[in-house]
């Protein structure tokens, strides 16, 4: 219970359901999900690990405001991973592989606008595949855990920084970079799509100063 709590949290924080700065509580937890204190002191034990909560002796357990330097961290660290990830399966040239990048794409290009779940799901799913597909599962598990931050900051304005439409053409100009067998120029747009986030930031960290801290 205490991993299925954990993922429950963790996912509200991301998606903003728990607010920077808000107080939560081992009680609380407990009471809310009818569950006894021991798996709620794991999953807040794992949250505090990930750096999405804190506890402040003598004061109480809050969810994390969200550290430009950690999500600018993140970033660097994503696109080291995916860069390489990108060149590994555009070397592979595997026709199923494009069939399904393009499926998602479609997938992507109907979402109604403002659905940030489904789109964020999508997206993640896209990224997923070519990790798997490159037979990085390890490779994936460190991107899971690394981009917590920078999916809370796209959540908290999905739609703001960069609009839907350009993000779904962004991952179409990879998929067409993979499928013309160009590790390269794979590279090169996968780089500009995870680096977006450095013009974004600022504006985002400027619009909801509450939610972020400088260090």
């Amino acid at each position: 219970m205490g991993a299925q709590l954990h993922r429950i949290l963790r996912t509200a924080i991301i998606r903003g359901e728990l607010v920077p700065g808000q107080a939560i509580s081992e009680i609380e937890m407990s009471k809310r999900f009818s569950i006894s204190r021991q798996p709620v002191r794991e999953a807040f034990i794992k949250l505090g690990e990930e750096r999405l909560i804190e506890v402040m002796p003598q004061r109480g357990t809050y969810v994390r405001k969200i550290s430009v330097k950690e999500v600018l961290d993140a970033r660097h660290l994503r696109e080291i991973i995916e860069l390489s990830i990108v060149r590994e399966v555009t070397e592979k040239h595997d026709a199923s592989l494009i069939k399904t990048l393009r499926q998602l794409i479609a997938q992507q290009q109907k979402v109604k606008p403002g659905d940030s779940r489904s789109f964020l799901a999508l997206d993640e799913e896209l990224h997923r595949t070519l990790a798997l597909h490159a037979g990085r599962e390890l490779a994936w598990r460190v991107t899971e855990s690394i981009k917590a931050q920078m999916d809370r900051v796209r959540f908290l304005t999905f739609d703001f920084a960069t609009p839907m439409p350009q993000l779904v053409g962004e991952h179409a100009k990879i998929v067409d970079a993979i499928e013309s067998g160009d590790a390269e120029l794979a590279a090169q747009r996968m780089q500009s799509h995870l680096r977006a986030i450095l013009t974004s930031l600022p504006l985002i960290a400027e619009r909801y100063p509450e939610h972020f801290v400088d260090e």
